[in-house]
């Protein structure tokens, strides 16, 4: 800590693209929590054929955008910001939108997913190009295990939807 009582974070990567970085992964962060409630709503209000498939398959898409969640917020304190954790904050900033509670079918709850992970997968491969230009390795390994995730199970959804 220095004389000001700032960490200082010594990555070579610089102020601002360490402020930059930070401030698109908080958006990302928003949208994450966005998404992790609307599969919570989903999971627990989902009905129809093949419930019992879609019930687990959309558990398992929580737990996995718990983990990135926490992943992400760490990378945040990392780079020497603080992640938003405020439920207002995430409302404010995330593009996704919150979804009512009500009873979803089960294509229209794998549309729901399919459209978010699509919009996902667009705001990851903008963030990945950013991270890149500044040189930060380390970001981009984080969210392009992520890509590679959201991708296949988009794809794996497509399948299931035709």
């Amino acid at each position: 800590m220095n004389k000001a009582g700032k960490i200082e974070v010594n990555i070579y990567l610089d102020e601002k693209a360490r402020e930059t970085i930070s401030r698109e992964l908080n958006l990302y962060l928003s949208n994450l929590q966005v998404f992790y409630a609307k599969l919570h709503n989903l999971h627990w209000n989902v009905e129809g054929r093949n419930f019992f498939k879609v019930h687990e398959k959309l558990e398992e898409y929580y737990d996995y955008v718990s983990d990135h969640i926490d992943e992400i917020a760490e990378r945040i304190l990392t780079l020497g910001y603080r992640p938003l954790v405020k439920l207002s904050d995430y409302a404010q900033n995330a593009t996704l939108k919150e979804i009512d509670s009500k009873r979803y079918d089960v294509e229209e709850s794998l549309n729901i997913v399919l459209k978010d992970f699509s919009e996902l997968i667009g705001q990851l491969r903008n963030i990945i190009k950013l991270v890149q230009e500044y040189g930060d390795e380390g970001t981009a390994d984080i969210l392009i295990g992520s890509l590679k995730e959201f991708e296949k199970d988009s794809w794996m959804l497509r399948a299931t939807l035709s």
